[in-house]
């Protein structure tokens, strides 16, 4: 990891084609302008770590959701070869 400090209006460039300018700065907080080509997904970490848990949560519904057909299934199976 590379650790810069920058002002207000500084910029920085990653490779040939993405700039990133520091617009203004709080005590808290950054305001960053991103120059990049549209082919380049820039994403708030926080929003890909959210889509991440919620594909997580989605998959899991699933597999449960899944499982209990197969039970369902396995048990009508059972009554079915029992008549």
């Amino acid at each position: 990891m590379l650790i810069l400090q920058r002002k207000n209006n500084q910029s920085l460039t990653i490779g040939d084609n993405i700039t990133v300018t520091i617009l203004e700065t709080g005590n808290d907080w950054v305001k960053l302008a991103i120059d990049a080509p549209k082919e380049i997904s820039i994403l708030r970490t926080e929003l890909l770590e959210a889509a991440s848990a919620n594909q997580e949560a989605a998959s899991s519904q699933l597999n449960e959701s899944s499982i209990s057909k197969i039970k369902d299934l396995m048990s009508q199976s059972k009554n079915s070869g029992n008549t």
